[in-house]
């Protein structure tokens, strides 16, 4: 497979992490994307090959690994942004009691905060994590110790913010991840359920089309996908379609919708699921899935449009209308079918 297209290529942004944490993830993944996109700190550039060589290896040989580094990526409309959302969110007490928690903070490089475009706003951010026993002190200059629910938080939100200057860049960014419990834990975190909101929240498992790539080369998969790699972002895409779609409908409606997606969508999948098996004679093993916050952005909802499109569509100017609905891709582990 050749370099990445000119023309906005559709690139998974994996998120909460700096890299994946399952290679059979990501074998499937690249099948569904024109590649993969990691948000790597400077100091950290070589940790992806450490972590993964034979995978990081392969897809940057075919092309399809893009390393966006948050020292010159993110802009100053990005950290202004997170910097808006993370202080709404203090602000609001959601996140006073982690501090109870007894737990192992994570290092989060402060380029990640928007550290390096814009200092101040960072170390506000930092100054007020701290007086809540969020954060700690930075041990090495470029990362600071901060509690790992709220490290995830800043993580989620990047993956949603970052899209626009993606766009700029002429790459469009789909956040994805491997750890689909992440938006379960952060709603708890966030007490979603009990905030009001004119919206609601998208989580489907649409259709089991992935299979177990565990045991499969990672060249033999890449020569699977320039086959029939087209048919599976066909499929993707029509997915981001629909998420876009269902957040500008009532409950009543989006039922309904669902009901005549998964019968549109049946014999796409089937048909899917019958050329990856018989190409490799395995049983299915994982599922793509979709799952996305549809809050529309009302006069004091900012927390519960944090996780949707809401301010970041507006502030991102996407084409997305507001309330259209932010999404993410999944692939969740299924048991081994006889």
């Amino acid at each position: 497979m050749g370099p990445l297209q000119a023309e906005a290529p559709n690139l998974a942004f994996y998120y909460p992490a700096f890299m994946w944490h399952n290679s059979d993830w990501i074998k499937n993944i690249v099948l569904f994307f024109d590649g993969v996109a990691l948000l790597v700190p400077e100091y950290m550039l070589d940790r992806p090959h450490h972590f993964d060589p034979s995978i990081t290896t392969g897809l940057k040989e075919h092309g399809l690994l893009t390393i966006l580094e948050p020292e010159s990526f993110i802009t100053q409309e990005a950290a202004e942004l997170l910097t808006t959302q993370l202080t709404d969110i203090l602000v609001s007490g959601v996140l006073d009691d982690l501090v109870n928690d007894v737990t192992e903070f994570r290092e989060l490089s402060f380029s990640r905060l928007g550290g390096v475009v814009d200092s101040g706003l960072a170390t506000m951010i930092l100054d007020e994590l701290q007086k809540r026993g969020l954060a700690r002190t930075s041990k090495d200059g470029v990362s600071v110790p901060i509690h790992p629910k709220v490290h995830s938080l800043v993580l989620v939100l990047l993956a949603q913010i970052l899209r626009a200057p993606g766009r700029d860049m002429g790459l469009t960014l789909h956040p994805a991840t491997d750890r689909s419990r992440i938006h379960e834990a952060l709603k708890d975190i966030l007490r979603l359920p009990s905030m009001p909101s004119a919206g609601h929240v998208v989580s489907s498992d649409i259709e089991a089309v992935g299979i177990d790539l565990g045991p499969v080369p990672l060249d033999e998969v890449l020569d699977f996908r320039k086959a029939h790699g087209a048919q599976y972002r066909r499929y993707a895409e029509d997915l981001q379609k629909f998420v876009v779609h269902i957040g500008g409908v009532s409950a009543e409606e989006e039922q309904e919708d669902f009901r005549l997606r998964r019968e549109m969508i049946r014999d796409a999948a089937n048909d899917l699921s019958k050329t990856a098996t018989q190409a490799w004679r395995r049983p299915l093993g994982l599922s793509l899935e979709i799952a996305g916050a549809a809050w529309q952005l009302t006069t004091g909802d900012m927390i519960g449009s944090i996780l949707g499109l809401g301010a970041v569509v507006a502030a991102a100017g996407g084409s997305e209308t507001p309330g259209a609905g932010a999404y993410s891709y999944l692939f969740s582990a299924r048991a081994k079918l006889s």
